[in-house]
């Protein structure tokens, strides 16, 4: 699997605390081992997010990524506010 940072989500994670960065990093690997992995709550966000999918960083934070097969697209990263108030 390849992964590939849109700007946007380059730009918000530069202004994450470490510890959220740190949290990332840990669900990244787990998703790189198994995609679909129960901590991850990987599901979909159409409605929001036109073909794209969620995963759950920390109790608040999420990642909206485009699953492409062997690509990978995380798009932008925030609270759950953030992405869908």
């Amino acid at each position: 699997m390849r992964i590939i940072y849109h700007r946007i989500f380059k730009k918000k994670f530069k202004k994450l605390p470490s510890g959220i960065q740190t949290a990332f990093a840990h669900r990244q690997a787990l998703f790189k081992v198994n995609k679909m992995h129960p901590l991850l709550n990987n599901h979909d966000v159409s409605k929001v997010y036109t073909g794209c999918r969620s995963i759950n960083i920390t109790g608040d934070y999420r990642a909206i990524f485009q699953d492409e097969g062997e690509i990978v697209i995380f798009i932008t990263i925030g609270t759950h506010s953030e992405l869908y108030g």
